[in-house]
């Protein structure tokens, strides 16, 4: 079975952002699954992606007690029998990169989702592949706001979609 599972991080809604923009909703449409890679500050930005698609997700580094309630710092999932590591990445020392391979280390996933940095990424280590969507909301240094979307069937492809 053919998934589209759309992928985000850093929303940081009330923050910088007030709502989600409308080319990511949009895409939500038609998605199967959504993941979100934390960083949400509302729970609210839950509640409307969950109104498209399940929602998985993980809690970032200013997402306060609430968010740390309903979410867990990582997550492992399995689609259509690839393993989906979910983290934000943040933490002491060492990259980014490095600490969302490091969180996965024993699980041995395919696909390690990570946000945190808001450059949106696609990059091997080795078998495992890394994605961060970076933000569809706070492009901070970037060109665009981004979002990424994953296709998984027997195989899976990423890509990363820039906005304005």
């Amino acid at each position: 079975m053919k998934l589209k599972i759309v992928v985000t991080s850093d929303t940081h809604i009330s923050g910088r952002a007030k709502r989600l923009p409308a080319p990511l909703l949009k895409e939500c449409e038609s998605a199967d699954l959504i993941i979100h890679a934390g960083d949400w500050v509302e729970m609210g930005v839950y509640r409307e992606l969950s109104e498209y698609a399940k929602v998985v997700g993980v809690y970032g580094n200013i997402d306060g007690e609430g968010i740390q309630q309903h979410f867990k710092a990582k997550e492992l999932i399995e689609v259509n029998g690839f393993k989906i590591g979910v983290v934000h990445g943040h933490g002491e020392s060492k990259t980014t990169e490095k600490r969302a391979l490091e969180a996965f280390e024993e699980e041995g996933a395919d696909i390690i989702i990570f946000g945190h940095s808001h450059i949106p990424t696609i990059q091997y280590y080795y078998k495992v592949m890394l994605m961060n969507p970076g933000s569809p909301t706070d492009k901070r240094r970037m060109p665009y706001y981004s979002y990424g979307i994953l296709h998984i069937d027997e195989a899976f492809r990423a890509e990363i979609v820039m906005f304005k």
